[in-house]
C-alpha cells in the first residue's frame, strides 16, 4: 500500500538552479522552511527569490538548492 494519502498533495524533494525553480517552492535555509512566492531575472541568469515571510535571496546561474516541490493535480 502506498504512503500516500489518496487525493492528498504530492510533494517531491528536488535540487533547483535559478533556471528551474518555481513559485511554490519550498528551499531549507538556516533550519527554517521557505517557500517562494515570487521571483525576480536578474542579469547574466541569476534570480532573486521573494518568500512568504517577506526576506529576499539572490540566486547565482549556477548555484544549486535543495528544495521540496509540490506537484499540483490538473
Amino acid at each position: 500500500m502506498s504512503g500516500w494519502a489518496s487525493g492528498g498533495p504530492l510533494a517531491s524533494n528536488v535540487e533547483i538552479t535559478a533556471a528551474t525553480v518555481q513559485r511554490g517552492d519550498v528551499i531549507q535555509l538556516g533550519g527554517r522552511a521557505c517557500r517562494v512566492s515570487d521571483l525576480f531575472q536578474l542579469p547574466q541568469g541569476a534570480k532573486q527569490l521573494l518568500f512568504e515571510s517577506g526576506e529576499l535571496l539572490t540566486i547565482h546561474a549556477r548555484t544549486r538548492l535543495a528544495a521540496v516541490r509540490v506537484l499540483r493535480r490538473r
